[in-house]
């Protein structure tokens, strides 16, 4: 079913390519673009489930999407600010934990499913998330922006990097979790599995 909430996480995975144009472009205004175009995104990442609640509108569709959509959306982004050398202050190593959590999370949640067992969002876990839509924004938008707006002042690099380095942090806590999460259901699964052996042997 497509209904608005389903569009409105539709919308984040068809501004990607526009996104990696204005960022390839690399001049103060398509930086700025880049940045706003990127806070939009994540504007909808909000609203889109906060509708669906709202208006009851849940479908398996939406539930789909939606990790993709921000998966897509932060990967692209970090993944084109890397090759571009725009990860300033070492921030390309975080980068890469965040990355690796995603993967991690993803194929956790796969092998889950097959045995009908969700991985719930935790808060720490959205903490995360917008510590990390707000570090890349501010690593989109760059210094040049900063100059071109006369707030040149504000250390716009620095306090993405830091932000990154955060998420970072914040990325290891919860890929923790996940990973203790799915470990416990997996040991709660093996006695079942044990007598349909047995079961299955005698």
């Amino acid at each position: 079913m497509i209904d608005l909430p389903n569009i409105l996480t539709l919308s984040r995975i068809i501004v990607i390519p526009m996104l990696v144009l204005l960022v390839v472009l690399r001049t103060p205004v398509t930086d700025l673009l880049s940045c706003l175009l990127f806070i939009a995104a994540g504007i909808t990442d909000y609203l889109d489930g906060k509708l669906a609640r709202a208006w009851q509108q849940l479908s398996d569709l939406g539930r789909m999407l939606d990790p993709i959509a921000d998966k897509l959306l932060v990967g692209v982004c970090l993944m084109v600010m890397a090759g571009l050398d725009r990860l300033p202050y070492g921030s390309l190593y975080p980068a890469i934990v965040i990355l690796s959590r995603e993967i991690l999370v993803s194929g956790l949640r796969e092998f889950l499913a097959a045995t009908r067992v969700s991985l719930p969002v935790t808060k720490l876990a959205k903490w995360k998330t917008g510590v990390q839509m707000t570090a890349i924004g501010f690593l989109l938008a760059g210094d040049d922006s900063a100059q071109m707006l006369s707030i040149g002042w504000l250390p716009v690099s620095i306090i993405g990097a830091l932000l990154l380095w955060l998420a970072a942090f914040l990325t290891i806590i919860t890929g923790w979790d996940y990973v203790n999460t799915s470990i416990r259901h997996v040991n709660k699964s093996q006695p079942d599995i044990k007598k349909d052996v047995s079961k299955a042997i005698f």
